[in-house]
């Protein structure tokens, strides 16, 4: 697996999950075996984490491992967002709807979403 754990100075991101998104992380992961979760494109609260079989999917070299989720399930960040929202606590939710058709989650009828909150002294 390629990726880095944070950048040069150091992760600073702050992530947060729901109660929701820990439950459908931890079925998925009953379903399907180990997880890894990657969110790529967008910079807005719009941006969706995708769902992944850990062996299933290949990171790039500018992936950042910005923390864990339920059942020690990895979360990558595309490098240009992780630059954007360094200074930032991120919440992983699940809401209704469906989301991207091959990330896990959707064949249940939800999506995983981020809402974001500027870290104090950051904005």
């Amino acid at each position: 697996m390629e990726g880095q754990s944070g950048t040069a100075n150091g992760p600073f991101v702050r992530v947060r999950i729901t109660r929701a998104a820990e439950d459908l992380i931890l079925r998925l992961r009953l379903r399907h075996g180990p997880l890894m979760v990657q969110q790529t494109g967008g910079r807005g609260d719009g941006s969706e984490p995708m769902c992944h079989p850990h062996s299933e999917f290949r990171l790039g070299r500018s992936d950042v491992l910005i923390g864990e989720l339920a059942g020690g399930t990895p979360y990558w960040m595309s490098a240009d967002q992780y630059e954007h929202w360094r200074h930032n606590d991120l919440t992983v939710d699940v809401v209704p709807g469906r989301g991207n058709e091959f990330s896990l989650e959707a064949p249940e009828g939800v999506r995983f979403q981020v809402r974001s909150r500027v870290l104090p002294g950051h904005g």
